[in-house]
């Protein structure tokens, strides 16, 4: 028998709790650094479209099988497909992917606490240096933090969606956004902080390649949490008054201004440290820009603002990043626990200490992946590469799993859930859906070039993450 089903107290709660899952460490470095080395306001530009006409489109089904189930992903999938066995696969792969997700998302984000930890101890001269990371990923401390991440983490769980997800989102997410207009506002009065803004703005068409445009693809569907079961959660937790069209732009514009504005402070700083400095040279990893690189921008500011200041500056921004690390992980490892308590009937408490245990073990071993044990640090071979588990995890379900998710969930709702079912759950809550333009292209979409796209993109990160052939 399952538990009695959650629901967020207000359309406000399920937005920051959403828009708290889809704004993560990706929005706050990855995505400038990708535009800035991509063409600027171009890839702004391509971004944008890709979250309106593909993004979009996906997460109002995502949502749509949520709410209209009251269940996790797995059943959802099974309820609405009369229980036919093929389609539960694609309930039990956006179960499993987020659940690994969260494993490798755990490890960085143990990092960022770490690196949050010495700079308040007044170490940031030794962040940065490239021995320390090397020295601190491979040190015992790792495990300590872990743990207490953890902790910190099942305690909002357990409190339920209203009073710990919701309640959490509603106190991180307004203080992750004024923390960043706060430094944004510092760093812009910076000398030389206009050539970052230039740089980042300044359309170059130019250097928008085929590659580019899937890693923009790519990017946007992570960074909204599609394809991850998330959505589809968090859908159950929504009441049937409250709009899904509107919701999911609401949802999609607050992260891709978190995204937009988090540009305006990585490319202003690096800037003022180096106005010299070609940003192309910049590393497409998060975590070299986070802890090999920003640490070195961190300390240089001591020139204008002392150590102190530096120091300071540093500990906000780390901050920030743990702040959003820590609103996606609670969404991200709510799947699973939603999964438990669905479809085992267990109660919200164990379902996380279930969870948890299990992500810590497999947090751990990607965690010594990193030298500390060499057989998880050469886990396997791939495109004549070895790599660790770490890398193993991250390729197989962030790179290549989450199209593929997409793609089974545009074929389920239009093929075999059916249009007129999927349309009628999108009017309920927003009657000014039916008929609309948007509810003609979000049905065309889904039913044709989006799948298509998705197939694409999925068939060549194969190829290229597995096998070394890139199609594009």
């Amino acid at each position: 028998m399952s538990a009695a089903r959650e629901h967020f107290g207000s359309r406000l709660g399920f937005i920051l709790a959403a828009a708290g899952s889809a704004v993560g460490i990706g929005n706050l470095v990855a995505f400038p650094v990708a535009a800035t080395k991509s063409g600027g306001g171009a890839f702004l530009l391509v971004y944008a479209l890709f979250v309106i006409l593909i993004c979009l489109p996906v997460m109002m089904a995502e949502l749509a099988l949520g709410r209209h189930t009251d269940k996790d992903p797995v059943g959802a999938y099974r309820t609405l497909s009369g229980g036919s066995k093929l389609w539960q696969i694609p309930g039990w792969l956006a179960l499993i992917t987020p659940f690994m997700i969260a494993v490798f998302y755990l490890v960085v984000t143990v990092w960022v606490l770490g690196y949050l930890v010495e700079t308040l101890g007044g170490n940031l001269d030794r962040l940065a240096t490239e021995a320390y990371f090397n020295q601190f990923i491979n040190s015992p401390s790792v495990f300590v933090y872990l743990i207490a991440l953890m902790l910190l983490i099942n305690g909002i769980l357990a409190l339920g969606v209203k009073d710990g997800i919701e309640r959490a989102a509603k106190t991180l997410m307004p203080m992750l956004f004024a923390i960043l207009i706060g430094l944004v506002a510092f760093v812009l009065t910076k000398e030389n902080a206009i050539l970052g803004v230039q740089y980042y703005l300044i359309p170059d068409f130019s250097k928008l390649t085929p590659d580019v445009l899937s890693s923009a693809m790519a990017q946007a569907f992570f960074s909204l949490s599609l394809g991850m079961g998330i959505l589809i959660t968090y859908g159950s937790y929504m009441e049937s008054h409250q709009s899904i069209p509107g919701s999911a732009k609401v949802v999609a514009l607050t992260d891709t201004m978190v995204a937009f504005t988090a540009g305006l402070l990585i490319l202003p700083t690096i800037f003022h440290f180096n106005p010299q400095i070609d940003p192309t040279e910049l590393s497409d990893s998060s975590a070299g820009m986070i802890f090999l690189f920003l640490p070195k921008i961190f300390l240089a500011l001591q020139d204008s603002i002392g150590y102190v200041g530096a120091s300071a500056f540093a500990a906000v921004f780390f901050f920030l990043v743990l702040v959003a690390a820590i609103t996606s992980l609670v969404s991200i490892i709510e799947v699973p626990v939603a999964t438990l308590r669905d479809e085992r009937g267990m109660d919200r408490r164990k379902a996380i200490y279930t969870v948890g245990a299990v992500q810590v073990v497999l947090a751990a071993f990607c965690a010594v992946s990193f030298g500390m044990v060499q057989w998880f640090t050469e886990f396997v071979t791939l495109a004549g590469a070895n790599k660790s588990f770490f890398d193993l995890v991250e390729i197989i379900f962030y790179d290549t799993i989450l199209p593929l998710n997409g793609l089974l969930v545009c074929l389920f709702v239009i093929y075999r859930w059916k249009k007129a079912n999927f349309d009628q759950e999108l009017q309920d809550g927003a009657p000014g859906f039916a008929g609309s333009f948007s509810q003609r292209y979000v049905n065309f979409a889904l039913g044709t070039f989006i799948p298509v796209f998705l197939l694409l993109i999925f068939i060549n990160t194969v190829a290229l993450k597995f096998f070394g052939i890139s199609f594009f």
